[in-house]
């Protein structure tokens, strides 16, 4: 346990100590409550409000889904989840408007934050939650030069933590071992799991400053949280070797070049496609979002299920996809997310693109009957 914080501590310095879990969802409960009790302890008690972003995607317990602005997945325990609000997302396929470039759009949408803080009260608020590369709910939607940058900038101002969600995106799949390191800031906290253990046990992460450890262990000197299986060895274990082999065979320089081969083969292939309006990602983590036409950018009717059809004919090929409908509102909008592993080559995404092309072209011819 302790060689695998080591690992993660070193390659992320600013974040001191490292809380084992099982689940991206125990990750982001731990990350709330922390931040709670961080705030508590420096006599604080009046801060009480998160702030995170419409489309996003946090985990399935309670807390998680309070911060997570997935409207289908929120509305039926609306009434058991604590106050959170929300903002727009980094969403530049929607939200770009024509008179504006890349970064206007990105201090626009991260001025919301701002604006939120000051509307709320700048000495209630505990944390903003945003998913560094957003994924299943908008599909691996980056965000746009400076947008984290001006979002820290207002963190540090109001003293309000920010906390990274990278259970999809961390651990190497955007080619950097924390998807972070590409926007050149240091979160409070970053909640890391899929890629931590590559599926082979359960296990997640929470990273913290030293300045919230601090805080807490010169304070009361205990968090108050925990769970039964929570820093399991086995599960420790398991993750260790997984990013041992991360390193010794340099896989994150092949999610980087083989991440540039399938952006190129997406685009090849299919950024003409009629009904493919985005292609976006980075690394091998990529996302497609699916339209009934390319100039208008509208949506397909979401009672022809095209998502799911997608992941079905796929299957029927012998692709792996992830399928999500809602991408825009929580009710309009399809996409596909494409995540393979570490250790692809060109001749397996000359494989992938085929299969994807047959499966999305099937898809559509079936759902448009």
């Amino acid at each position: 346990m302790e060689e695998l914080a080591d690992l993660l501590i070193e390659s992320s310095p600013d974040l001191a100590r490292v809380y084992f879990v099982c689940s991206g969802s125990e990750a982001i409960e731990a990350a709330l409550k922390l931040a709670r009790q961080y705030f508590l302890e420096r006599g604080e008690p009046q801060r009480r409000y998160f702030i995170a972003r419409h489309q996003s995607y946090h985990g399935n317990t309670l807390g998680a889904l309070a911060v997570g602005g997935n409207q289908w997945r929120r509305r039926p325990f609306e009434p058991l989840l604590i106050e959170s609000h929300h903002i727009s997302p980094c969403y530049a396929y929607r939200g770009l408007r024509a008179d504006e470039n890349l970064e206007q759009y990105g201090l626009r949408v991260a001025n919301e934050l701002e604006a939120k803080i000051e509307q709320l009260g700048a000495d209630s608020v505990l944390a903003f939650v945003a998913e560094t590369v957003v994924g299943a709910t908008a599909g691996a939607v980056p965000p746009v030069p400076g947008y984290f940058k001006r979002i820290r900038d207002i963190c540090d101002r109001y003293d309000v933590l920010l906390i990274l969600d990278e259970v999809m995106c961390g651990m190497g799949r955007t080619g950097t071992l924390f998807a972070c390191e590409q926007e050149d800031i240091q979160p409070d906290m970053i909640a890391i799991a899929k890629g931590l253990g590559a599926g082979y046990q359960p296990i997640a992460a929470l990273l913290v400053s030293g300045d919230i450890y601090d805080t807490i262990r010169d304070g009361s000197g205990f968090f108050q949280h925990g769970h039964t299986y929570m820093g399991h060895p086995t599960a420790c274990a398991a993750a260790l070797a997984v990013q041992k082999v991360i390193r010794e065979e340099d896989l994150l320089t092949n999610v980087r070049i083989q991440g540039e081969h399938l952006a190129d083969a997406l685009q090849r292939q299919l950024g003409e496609h009629p009904h493919v309006g985005d292609i976006r990602g980075r690394g091998l983590f990529r996302g497609l979002e699916l339209v009934a036409d390319r100039a208008s950018k509208e949506p397909f009717d979401p009672a022809q299920r095209l998502a799911a059809t997608v992941k079905r004919r796929g299957m029927e090929h012998g692709l792996m996809c992830y399928p999500m409908s809602g991408t825009i509102d929580g009710r309009l909008g399809d996409h596909i997310l494409i995540a393979p592993p570490f250790i692809i080559n060109e001749r397996h995404i000359e494989e992938l693109i085929d299969k994807l092309t047959r499966a999305l072209d099937a898809a559509i011819t079936e759902t448009s009957r």
